[in-house]
């Protein structure tokens, strides 16, 4: 993902809210009656098909074996290509959008937003979505500062995710009770390098996702919600509540994590508040009007994304298919309790 560290702002509203309601609540009187006892609902976790870890991973490495994804060359046509072929072998109603934008520094860029739909006939459905070009400059590097990064996390895992996904529902022969879509969502890396003296930095990033929330292709499209995967391939990754995700949609972030809970995966998806991070999510909510969130590893004492984020060490090294699995049956799950 393009989640750089200058990316952690977001409308200052946002974080007035925030701030109002902890002064807010530090001044109210403690209340020392005794309260009834509520007790929270038990999730109970249902049988789906089996998410195959491998068969993730393979997914990508196959993204990674084209080269860095970046806008305007040969790797992002090919990718571009394999991934919708992938989809419609799957049984999936498929689709690119095309069009040209334009970065920070004016360049113009090709966008391939790749899309995917099971069961389009269903009104019933939810949105999952990832990112899936690479950053053009491993700004955060050492070394070869100005060449892509192979983005094996940032932009591939998300997809293989959701590749795999799309795989297992397609074999089963009854399915959800719920349609879905998926988008790949092209040009999302190619923010404003914080050394650059050239163009802003404002809204520079996520350029795919800004132009299909401003120009959504399905007709009358209304989501019961969407979710974004972002960074999701990790060893022992950790992804907090991401505060922006907690003020458009709160009810989603918290079904999916009880569920990822209940799951036995508290270590991954813990009860801890995270930061608000400009990402794809951001605009299918201000734009769209689509209550979205963001499952991304972001590290609360580092305050980092990963020391291999935005550097040549985003490689195949880094990604575990045992947190592919993780991320990929908590979909399951959540997509099959609809």
């Amino acid at each position: 993902m393009g989640a750089k560290i200058d990316r952690l702002l977001l409308p200052l509203s946002l974080l007035i809210t925030v701030l109002w309601s902890c002064e807010n609540d530090a001044e109210r009187k403690l209340d020392t009656r005794k309260k009834p006892a509520v007790s929270k609902p038990s999730i109970t976790i249902i049988e789906t098909p089996s998410f195959n870890q491998d068969s993730a991973f393979a997914f990508v490495q196959k993204q990674v074996d084209f080269g860095p994804r970046v806008p305007n060359t040969e790797a992002q046509l090919a990718c571009a290509k394999w991934m919708e072929a992938k989809m419609k072998s799957f049984g999936m109603e498929t689709s690119s959008q095309q069009a040209e934008v334009i970065a920070y520094n004016d360049q113009p860029l090709r966008m391939i937003n790749v899309m995917g739909r099971y069961r389009p006939e269903l009104n019933d459905r939810i949105l999952l979505c990832a990112h899936w070009d690479t950053r053009p400059y491993a700004d955060r590097d050492t070394r070869d500062l100005n060449k892509p990064i192979d983005g094996a996390n940032d932009g591939a895992s998300g997809v293989g995710v959701l590749l795999e996904l799309a795989r297992v529902i397609s074999q089963d022969s009854i399915g959800p009770n719920i349609g879905f879509d998926i988008v790949f969502f092209d040009t999302e890396d190619y923010g404003k390098p914080e050394s650059s003296m050239v163009g802003t930095s404002s809204d520079s990033w996520c350029l795919g996702s800004q132009y299909w929330a401003k120009n959504i292709p399905f007709a009358n499209y209304k989501p019961k919600y969407g979710i974004l995967l972002d960074m999701v391939g990790a060893s022992n990754a950790i992804f907090p509540k991401e505060a922006a995700s907690m003020h458009y949609a709160p009810d989603v972030v918290n079904n999916v994590w009880s569920i990822a809970q209940a799951m036995g995966h508290k270590d991954y998806f813990p009860n801890i508040n995270g930061n608000p991070i400009t990402d794809d999510h951001i605009y299918l909510n201000t734009l769209a009007g689509i209550p979205s969130i963001d499952i991304i590893h972001y590290e609360m004492g580092r305050a980092d994304f990963g020391s291999f984020h935005h550097t040549h060490d985003d490689n195949m090294n880094v990604i575990d298919a045992n947190t592919l699995k993780v991320v990929g049956d908590v979909l399951m799950q959540v997509i099959y309790k609809e």
